[in-house]
């Protein structure tokens, strides 16, 4: 199989052209050449500026592609540029357009689960959810007027090795091997949905192939957890007892910095339905959440990343992590909490 994968060089990216290497399949990834990544051998390289129309005509002249998978179709990268115009460059050549869309383009409206026909936000190719919508509308138009072959998938929270977004696991395990305070917000009640990368770079190559994912759309996901539960799992694999500190939620509310994981925060509580990819496509994922991160864990130990200074540098997303920071806001709601006595006779009161 010929793949063309537009990114690669990230997180999904970079891990999905290592298993399409790994599947025999013949790889190359197209983007702006500014990220010094080392590629596969065999992996061939294009450079261009998908937000620059004549750039990727130059790039994409004369190619033929088996199936093109675009990870990199967010505003960040692709700067306002009409969505359609990269489908339209590639109508004719190829055999199927596997765009990666989010979870985060669904409607916070308070029902769940999230299936793949619940609303969604407005289109806006300056945001980051409206751009999904807007791309998945330009590809799914296309398809309905003109037989485009795309497919879309809809992935949960991705975690897993080489994971760009920092205040995810990275900063859990951190907290955890380190014996730090674990800060959770809004009584461990927000719900996130959650999924290994190595399952959606499966999902994606299933998507690539199978006859009856054209022209629909897919959530990935595996599993939908509480904020406290994630840290319950992930304190299980690391095998500590996490020294868990509830946060006021006027401290929550008020923070200047990242104390814990933006999918901690109502805006993010959510969760997938994954149902419609195992009737249709017949896929299951290989990971739950522990196992998953248990296989990330081991990553993250090999990697180096647990042998960094005390700050998070995250120069990509802006979610730097302060962990003395953190311990600093932690004495703060400890000292806020009431003893045992005085919550004792709170509840006697509120009884």
């Amino acid at each position: 199989m010929k793949t063309l994968v537009l990114g690669g060089t990230g997180f999904v990216g970079r891990r999905l052209v290592e298993i399409l290497v790994a599947e025999g399949a013949g790889v190359t990834v197209l983007n702006r050449g500014v990220t010094p990544v080392e590629l596969p051998p065999g992996v061939a390289r294009l450079v261009a500026d998908r937000s620059d129309t004549t750039s990727m005509r130059a790039a994409l002249a004369g190619t033929e592609w088996d199936a093109v998978f675009d990870v990199s179709g967010v505003a960040k990268v692709a700067g306002g540029a009409d969505p359609g115009h990269l489908a339209d460059l590639l109508a004719g050549h190829l055999g199927r357009y596997v765009y990666v869309s989010s979870q985060s383009l669904y409607q916070m409206t308070g029902a769940f689960p999230w299936r793949e026909d619940s609303p969604v936000v407005a289109p806006d190719v300056t945001a980051y959810a409206g751009f999904k919508v807007a791309a998945e509308r330009a590809l799914l138009a296309r398809h309905v007027t003109g037989g485009f072959p795309a497919t879309i998938a809809r992935p949960a929270a991705i975690y897993g090795p080489y994971n760009n977004i920092y205040d995810m696991e990275a900063a859990m395990f951190r907290r955890l091997q380190e014996r730090r305070p674990v800060l959770l917000p809004y009584h461990g009640l927000v719900v996130g949905s959650y999924g290994h990368v190595d399952d959606l770079c499966r999902a994606l190559l299933l998507m690539a192939t199978h006859p009856a994912a054209v022209g629909e759309v897919f959530n990935v996901t595996t599993s939908a957890v509480t904020s406290a539960a994630y840290v319950a799992t992930l304190a299980d694999v690391v095998g500590v007892e996490p020294d868990v500190v509830p946060l006021p939620d006027d401290l929550a509310q008020s923070a200047d910095r990242p104390l814990f994981s933006r999918l901690f925060t109502p805006a993010h509580h959510g969760m997938l339905d994954p149902g419609k990819i195992t009737r249709v496509l017949g896929f299951s994922p290989a990971y739950d959440l522990r196992a998953g991160h248990a296989q990330t864990l081991e990553w993250f130990g090999r990697s180096g990343a647990a042998v960094v200074d005390q700050a998070l540098s995250d120069p990509l997303w802006g979610r730097t992590f302060d962990l003395a920071s953190e311990a600093e806001v932690a004495a703060l709601a400890r000292a806020r909490q009431p003893s045992t006595k005085e919550a004792r006779w709170t509840l006697m009161c509120s009884g």
